[in-house]
């Protein structure tokens, strides 16, 4: 049995979490962590039937500290305090953070953190995504850049906050690695107004923002002559959920170290 807490268990993506792991006999949610206590004494108010305890991050280190894996689903902000300021509770055990838009701190002091706990980040815990990212990166390493100009499309609903997405950046990195050069060298976001003559290599971004949608990710390789697309849409939020409690039963345990989720799939 793999104990998990939850960070951001009062979110969409937390409330699925709790769902799901609710539905298997091998994963079971020990606590949660939110921005603000509950007001029926420290449990999750908003699913009395669970009895989950939910505690804010300052009084959470005791939940941490008697779980296996802490699963993060919140905001880059949440993200950040939960690492600068919980390394000691999470030493030994292993976190999986779904959240995006960490800025380069963050990134830092999970790098910090993976020497005394698991730690494995990913923009998508979808296994269709992460297909793409793999499929990306060589069909980019097959087509010439001078003859194939990449643009990725990525559409989500009104309420995401950061773009373009985690996800769109991990494509636009496998591409870059498909080519063997740096993203940052040739990303462009967006167009508007002169923007003159594309360059060849460049990478370019777009981001969608409207209604409910849950996720869409193209990646476009444009030739004179045809277009090839790559197209991942998701259907349901709970596959990012599944995909995450699946990284959760896979990286408990395991060694301190940075792990993704092309380690829990083998690919």
């Amino acid at each position: 049995m793999t104990r998990i807490v939850i960070s951001g268990i009062r979110g969409r993506m937390g409330e699925t979490l709790l769902q799901l792991a609710r539905e298997r006999s091998d994963i079971v949610v020990t606590g949660g962590i939110a921005r603000e206590s509950g007001s029926d004494a420290g449990t999750d108010d908003a699913r009395p039937d669970t009895g989950v305890p939910v505690r804010t991050l300052e009084d959470a280190h005791d939940l941490m500290g008697e779980c296996d894996v802490v699963i993060d689903f919140s905001t880059a902000a949440a993200t950040a305090k939960l690492i600068d300021t919980s390394g000691d509770a999470l030493a030994g055990r292993a976190v999986v953070i779904g959240t995006t838009g960490l800025d380069a701190d963050t990134v830092r002091h999970l790098d910090a953190l993976a020497s005394r706990a698991a730690v494995l980040t990913a923009a998508n815990f979808s296994l269709g995504v992460n297909l793409l990212l793999g499929l990306t990166e060589r069909v980019s390493a097959a087509l010439d850049p001078a003859g194939y100009d990449i643009e990725i499309v990525e559409a989500h609903h009104r309420r995401k906050v950061d773009a373009p997405s985690g996800t769109a950046i991990a494509l636009g990195e496998a591409a870059a690695r498909g080519r063997r050069v740096n993203l940052h060298d040739v990303r462009r976001d967006g167009r508007s107004g002169e923007t003159g003559m594309r360059p060849d290599g460049e990478i370019g971004f777009h981001a969608v923002r409207g209604g409910g949608t849950i996720g869409e990710h193209r990646v476009q390789f444009a030739g004179e002559r045809e277009r090839i697309e790559l197209v991942h849409e998701a259907l349901d939020r709970s596959v990012f959920a599944q995909g995450a409690l699946t990284a959760a039963r896979w990286i408990a345990g395991r060694e301190p170290g940075r792990y993704t989720m092309l380690d829990v799939l083998g690919l």
